[in-house]
């Protein structure tokens, strides 16, 4: 059956990635707008000035893609996210935003976000980004990248880091493909098992390493170079 399909578990990479924007700047969002216009892969699926308007949105036209003010009033980009998760939301979710505040970053990706992209760079590397977003894979701005892996070494609370030597040989097969930033439904297609295999082996490894999300993975795993290990 596959009447009520998710966008994770059916993205057709030949088919448009529906995006859907929450920003209370309206000339940001107009500017987004005719950027999307112009890329026959990606497409407006709504628009929200706030965060409420915003999940409400999210609920009923499930886009594949989620672009995330940070510092909007009443309700800020964190708890926006941290609603949406709520709502089990399906779509991916990147806060787009000026800050490049290390604690703000830190924040978004613990709270769930699936990248994290600046809203001063350029138009073409911002569409190269979501097209990675929608494909499952991590977005993350270029500058920020260091900064974010230097936050997690120093926020982790065992002195003596991640050890990979608790993880069995099929999680450490899988954590290779997390840091390639592959969805668990593209893990799964990959290594020739079933998605849920694949949650349950992600969840083990996070708890195993002391690392709250996937992203914490991917970028720690590149930076110990964990992907060219055999």
């Amino acid at each position: 059956m596959m009447d009520n399909k998710k966008k994770s578990d059916l993205f057709d990479e030949k088919a448009p990635a529906s995006v859907l924007l929450i920003d209370d700047h309206p000339l940001l969002r107009r500017g987004i707008i005719q950027l999307l216009e112009m890329e026959p892969d990606l497409v407006l699926a709504g628009e929200a000035s706030n965060a409420l308007d915003g999940v409400q949105l999210a609920v009923e036209l499930d886009p594949d893609l989620i672009l995330l003010d940070l510092n909007m009033p009443d309700i800020n980009g964190i708890e926006t996210l941290k609603l949406l998760r709520a709502e089990k939301i399906s779509s991916r979710i990147v806060i787009f935003t000026v800050s490049d505040h290390e604690e703000d970053v830190v924040a978004a990706i613990k709270a769930g976000a699936d990248g994290y992209l600046l809203k001063d760079m350029e138009p073409e590397d911002l569409v190269s980004q979501l097209r990675q977003a929608a494909l499952g894979r991590m977005a993350i701005s270029e500058k920020l990248t260091s900064l974010l892996a230097e936050a997690l070494r120093n926020q982790r609370s065992k002195p003596a880091g991640p050890d990979i030597s608790s993880l069995t040989a099929r999680e450490m097969q899988i954590l290779r493909q997390v840091a390639e930033g592959l969805s668990n439904k593209m893990v799964a297609r990959r290594l020739d098992i079933s998605e849920g295999t694949v949650k349950v082996h992600v969840k083990n490894l996070l708890k195993k390493l002391n690392l709250r999300s996937r992203v914490e993975v991917a970028v720690w795993a590149v930076q110990e170079g964990i992907t060219q290990r055999q």
